[in-house]
């Protein structure tokens, strides 16, 4: 299972190579990283995520915080959260093409940023299963480069767990 931790550190040189060392000397991989400053001067805030089991986790977690710089680490995995991601994708476009990548991307909420004679350049925002989904829609046309973040993640403060909600709204429907 793929879990999504959010670590809260003091923004100082060499803090992101601690932690990346302590995964790589356990041998566990690290799917997605994103990194930024937080809500307050001096801190910043990592989301990764990490696959492993529930006692895997937890292990990384305590030798998380043995890392003097460390100062929370929370599974958000089973939390209420929005989750974002953002994906830059160059798909081949020709005369002929160009209309209908176009409408495709629209359905996804996607903007065009670039365009050239043989391609276009999209922007994509959302949760990480829609890149996975427009990736797939598009490949017939051609997928040249893409560029992705990695997912960001902060829990809901309401609480709301919209992924329980669009189950029922699916069983409903």
């Amino acid at each position: 299972m793929k879990h999504t931790l959010s670590v809260l550190v003091e923004d100082e040189a060499g803090v992101l190579s601690r932690i990346a060392g302590l995964f790589a000397r356990r041998g566990f991989n690290i799917e997605s990283l994103a990194v930024g400053p937080a809500e307050q001067m001096g801190i910043s805030r990592i989301t990764m995520v990490v696959p492993g089991d529930d006692r895997i986790i937890e292990q990384l977690t305590k030798q998380l915080y043995k890392l003097i710089n460390v100062l929370k680490v929370q599974n958000v995995t089973e939390i209420p959260c929005v989750e974002r991601e953002l994906m830059l994708m160059k798909v081949n476009a020709t005369a002929s093409t160009r209309s209908e990548v176009i409408e495709l991307a629209q359905i996804f909420r996607a903007r065009v940023v670039d365009v050239s004679e043989d391609s276009l350049t999209i922007e994509v925002v959302g949760d990480p299963g829609k890149m996975v989904a427009i990736v797939q829609v598009l490949q017939k046309f051609g997928i040249r480069e893409i560029a992705r973040t990695g997912k960001i993640s902060l829990t809901r403060e309401s609480g709301v767990n919209t992924e329980f909600l669009k189950s029922l709204e699916a069983k409903l429907a």
